[in-house]
């Protein structure tokens, strides 16, 4: 919706093509949100975990929209529990959509992109810290999220000839999601969230910058804030409750 309100086509590829219980909303939903916000959307209902879906997701904003600048890579499973407790349909559902999926969409999109003038892959995982505690306390989880990682790593490297820019951007603090809301807190863990906005105007940031000068990096979303010179983020946290930082990060959260 960020990027629609510049005008932005965008193409999305989700499961919920009815709504759910606990889930507001429908990829169909979203796109007519987008559409409202100012840009142009196309919904694909498909799962990233499937390769037919995302060759056919990818082939749909191509045609319809001309090529493909920007890939984001959204879609992420959580479940923190330890490795004596976890069941491998859960670890294979996190690998399959956060790893396999960021990996297989990217891929996917990397012939249209090389024909983008500032194409952009951008994925949501953080900066890869080999603190034992990370990978100690939730090991499936940080298997999936740093293979994502990972993918940034090595896609800046593979695709830095063709100048197509690859990054990461992860948040402060815990963000006001469903996820967040349903499995790591409710309403406490609510009011110490930020909101998602803060996240939308990072990745605008960065999704606006010269892609050949611009990859290779994990970016914090306060950090990129603040290289655009904003740093009052009180709008962005609209609960009552002490802001929380957000996995994978070490420290506080700056004033």
């Amino acid at each position: 919706m960020r990027a629609a309100r510049d005008g932005a086509n965008v193409c999305l590829l989700a499961k919920t093509d009815k709504p759910h219980p606990k889930l507001e909303g429908t990829v169909h939903t979203a796109a007519a949100e987008i559409e409202e916000a100012g840009g142009k959307a196309i919904a694909v209902v498909g799962d990233v975990r499937t390769d037919a879906d995302v060759e056919r997701a990818v082939a749909s904003a191509a045609e319809a929209f001309g090529g493909i600048d920007i890939v984001v890579n959204n879609a992420s499973a959580i479940d923190l529990r330890p490795t004596s407790a976890i069941d491998m349909k859960r670890y294979d559902l996190m690998q399959d959509i956060n790893c396999r999926g960021t990996f297989l969409l990217s891929k996917a999109c990397i012939p249209h992109l090389a024909e983008s003038e500032n194409a952009h892959i951008l994925t949501l995982s953080p900066p890869i810290d080999l603190d034992p505690r990370w990978a100690g306390t939730h090991l499936a989880y940080t298997i999936a999220k740093y293979g994502m990682s990972l993918c940034t790593l090595g896609l800046a490297e593979e695709l830095r000839e063709q100048k197509i820019a690859a990054n990461s951007l992860w948040p402060r603090t815990i963000i006001a999601t469903a996820a967040v809301q349903n499995l790591l807190g409710g309403d406490a863990a609510m009011a110490a969230s930020r909101t998602p906005e803060i996240m939308a105007d990072s990745a605008q940031a960065i999704l606006t910058r010269p892609a050949a000068e611009c990859t290779g990096n994990f970016f914090i979303d306060d950090e990129v804030l603040a290289s655009e010179g904003i740093t009052d983020l009180s709008g962005y946290h609209r609960g009552e409750g002490e802001l929380q930082v957000d996995l994978f990060l070490s420290g506080g959260v700056p004033d």
